[in-house]
């Protein structure tokens, strides 16, 4: 398993768990274990990154995104879960 800051673009991942001292804040965002997740683009320094979860599109820091715990997931099985 990998953090959600070490997510290419494009691709999809699943969350596994949320972990430090952003905990409840990023599960308050709706990134609970078993959520879909797509990185879509980096800002123009690197740092936020935009990610698609349910829906919306969030902005995360580096920092808050490698308290994500995921797994790969397949593009096909991420549109169909959503």
């Amino acid at each position: 398993m990998s953090s959600l800051a070490q997510l290419p673009l494009g691709a999809w991942g699943e969350v596994v768990a949320v972990r430090g001292n952003h905990r409840q804040r990023l599960l308050d965002l709706g990134l609970v274990p078993g959520t879909r997740v797509r990185a879509l683009r980096h800002s123009p320094l690197g740092d936020p990154t935009a990610y698609y979860i349910r829906g919306a599109v969030l902005a995360l820091r580096k920092d808050q995104a490698k308290q994500v715990e995921i797994r790969p997931a397949r593009e096909e099985d991420a549109w169909a879960r959503q």
